[in-house]
């Protein structure tokens, strides 16, 4: 029997014991008859030995005899508390596990004659079970057999990793309890690790949980801490509730009692949490104690060594400050707190510089919209408390106002500081051209002015997706172009920024007959910048004289009497007097009917060829095949009998039938096959209303916009979109 040969191995293992030292063998022969708080007992000496012998005659043919001391150093190599089965160095990670299906048997440590027999490998009954891992406890759910009680965490005394326990079952673990043991079998020993480390957090977050809920001491609590923290640091459990976890345990602590620990005992937490905090962000009400801890202490080391990388964290990573405000008023503390450092400003727009990266591009999309989010939420609250400010004691509203006042500079010079990168440009103006701030801060001075530089990186910004963002976003809605004009709500600066932003805008996009009509009222103030000698409310004037936005012949006079007043203006007005005459002389009638440039042509030979004689009875012109861009429109536009135009496989794109699409309106037929003219552009079509014919082979057209043109355009006959997302 089983039982015989363990016994004489246990003599023999005595017999052996000479070699060893009799300090050991008094201490081994002193162990006690039970297990109690991890104490290795006899029987779980003898246990180990057996289980050791059953793995070596599994493996080898060669019989081994493993002494009862060989065994006691094994299984007390591990320190209690920590999982013996711990792989060093192991870099390999397992989902966390809540239930599953698992084979099990249990083992008696009574140790008597009859449950030695039903010990013994060949009378252990296996029993399957769906185990579930609750908070507490261990539980199938069908308690029967061997799981017919639950088994709490509190009661494991030791988890094991046993490589075989006979030819049939390999993938096994040993979980010791206080009144015996339960063997586990997975199917493989992936599944059996797994299981093995879920069952140690689970018991170890249940240990830690029960201490934290009810220690009283502060130094207990926080060495507690600390060894959450670095459990949660290295289990190989890869889960989100395994950085969650001590996070929301220390927020129920806090919540709590966090009125009563002092600023020393604060930091100490703070310090013990922060390895954490750089994994996964902090829970609502550790937000709220982040940001106490800010507002009280705002030159603490802690906010630049350890809430600057939880801060990094949260801009980079979150979703929705809307379903998560105190996380916002933790970043908005620590911002302010940053202000208070040395550096003042300085160090807040370092801050947003090192959020930027020094690459080009930011690595992290998220990084500008949350910071966006929380500039205008506390440029909101300073206006909202203004208001309640006006009700207050008069020797107390001062301080408070000039308070305000500088936080709002602060976060100004965050949105200022995003225009300063080509990448977070684009961003900031689509996201600032609603112009999304209350109407007490338009009227502020000091707002206004803290805001100009801002506007003026974006209003000089060459790429048009960023300069036009100036203008209003829909019509009968003011932009900043329209606050800034000279007697606008927002012009502080004699029209500076406003002459900033015309400049751009003339020289790139808004060069056009529409946009100059619907600025029709700014005429006057741009004659009052004209008479200061700017030069782009000048070179707007000339546009208007050229386009004949005008109809009176007085205010055209006024505006030719302005541009001469000065040396440029009378400069400019003689320039447009020739441009006209040619223009006049380029649509007089005679020239050819139809002309065709030859391949790889360009915008300069076009122009160079129309102002060479007269082409007023051009009526035809293909440009197709040559290497003409846009830019060519604006020579387009001066052929006053054009009706058909073909720009089969050119560069000619949106822009270039914007303008086309304000002037010729005599337009019959146009060929725009192979262009890169997208929906955008497109759009621009449906005043045409003399089409008769239109190629849109092989272009960015879409379905919608499609049916959109048939609707806008009644005499459109025939329309080719071959390959296009509408075919």
């Amino acid at each position: 029997m089983e039982s015989k040969d363990n016994v004489a191995r246990e003599d023999s293992a005595a017999s052996d014991s000479s070699s060893f030292p009799s300090s050991s063998l008094s201490a081994m022969s002193s162990s006690s008859e039970t297990q109690v708080n991890g104490v290795l007992c006899r029987e779980d000496v003898a246990f180990a030995m057996s289980a050791a012998e059953e793995d070596c005659a599994g493996c080898s043919s060669d019989p081994v005899v493993v002494t009862e001391q060989q065994a006691f150093v094994t299984a007390a190599s591990t320190p209690p508390g920590s999982p013996s089965f711990w792989p060093s160095g192991c870099g390999q990670r397992f989902k966390l596990l809540i239930e599953g299906d698992i084979q099990l048997c249990r083992l008696d440590h009574t140790r008597t004659v009859v449950s030695k027999i039903m010990n013994s490998k060949y009378l252990r009954r296996w029993e399957s079970h769906h185990l579930n891992l609750g908070n507490s406890e261990i539980f199938s759910t069908t308690p029967h057999g061997f799981m017919e009680n639950v088994i709490s965490y509190s009661s494991i005394v030791d988890i094991n990793k046993i490589s075989r326990w006979d030819a049939g079952h390999k993938f096994c673990f040993r979980i010791t309890i206080t009144d015996g043991s339960l063997l586990l079998q997975a199917a493989s020993s992936y599944l059996r690790d797994q299981w093995l480390h879920s069952i140690h957090w689970k018991q170890q977050i249940s240990k830690h949980g029960k201490l934290l809920r009810n220690t009283r001491r502060m130094d207990v609590l926080i060495k507690e801490i600390r060894q959450m923290v670095d459990l949660s640091l290295t289990t190989p459990i890869q889960d989100e509730t395994v950085h969650q976890f001590p996070l929301e345990l220390v927020s129920f602590l806090l919540q709590k009692n966090g009125d009563g620990i002092g600023p020393g005992d604060q930091e100490q937490i703070i310090t013990a949490l922060a390895p954490l905090l750089e994994k996964t962000s902090p829970t609502q009400h550790m937000c709220d104690f982040f940001s106490k801890h800010c507002k009280k202490n705002p030159r603490s080391k802690l906010i630049l060594e350890l809430f600057t990388p939880v801060v990094h964290r949260i801009l980079k990573h979150n979703m929705d400050f809307g379903k998560y405000p105190r996380m916002r008023t933790f970043v908005q503390e620590y911002i302010q707190a940053l202000s208070t450092q040395n550096d003042g400003i300085e160090a807040v727009k370092n801050f947003v510089r090192s959020m930027h990266g020094i690459g080009s591009q930011c690595p992290h999309p998220r990084v500008l919209p949350n910071l966006v989010a929380v500039c205008l939420s506390t440029i909101y609250s300073c206006y909202e408390d203004k208001k309640s400010l006006l009700t207050s004691p008069m020797n107390t509203r001062e301080v408070e106002m000039s308070e305000l006042d500088h936080r709002l500079i602060i976060y100004i010079s965050i949105l200022q500081t995003t225009s300063e990168f080509d990448d977070w440009r684009l961003q900031i103006a689509s996201i600032l051209q609603p112009i999304p701030f209350p109407d007490d801060a338009l009227l502020h001075e000091l707002f206004i002015q803290h805001m100009t530089p801002l506007l003026s990186n974006i209003g000089s910004d060459k790429r048009c997706d960023s300069h036009a963002t100036v203008l209003a976003v829909r019509d009968g809605k003011e932009g900043w172009f329209e606050l800034y004009c000279p007697g606008g709500i927002a012009c502080y600066d004699d029209g500076e920024l406003h002459c900033v932003m015309l400049h751009r805008l003339m020289a790139c996009c808004c060069r056009r007959k529409k946009f100059l009509q619907s600025k029709f009222k700014m005429i006057n103030p741009w004659q009052l910048l004209a008479l200061r000698e700017n030069a782009a409310a000048m070179d707007a004037l000339c546009a208007v004289l050229e386009f004949d936005i005008s109809e009176n012949p007085d205010h055209r006079m006024q505006i030719v009497t302005t541009l001469q007043s000065t040396p440029l203006g009378k400069k400019m007005y003689t320039d447009l007097c020739e441009r006209l005459s040619l223009l006049e002389e380029l649509q007089q009638k005679g020239g050819p009917h139809k002309l065709t440039l030859p391949t790889k042509s360009t915008d300069a030979d076009l122009s160079k060829l129309l102002s060479s004689g007269s082409f007023g009875n051009l009526e035809c012109l293909s440009l197709a095949f040559t290497q003409v861009t846009s830019s060519c429109a604006h020579d387009l536009i001066k052929l006053p009998s054009l009706r058909y135009l073909n720009l089969w496989s050119t560069q000619f794109g949106d822009p270039g039938l914007q303008l086309i699409s304000e002037h010729m309106h005599k337009l019959q037929v146009l060929n725009l096959c192979e262009t890169p003219v997208t929906d955008k552009g497109l759009s621009y079509l449906s005043s045409l209303k003399s089409l008769r014919k239109l190629n849109l082979n092989s272009t960015h057209l879409s379905a919608l916009t499609f049916e959109g043109l048939k609707e806008k355009l009644p005499s459109l006959q025939e329309c080719d979109i071959r390959y296009t997302d509408a075919w």
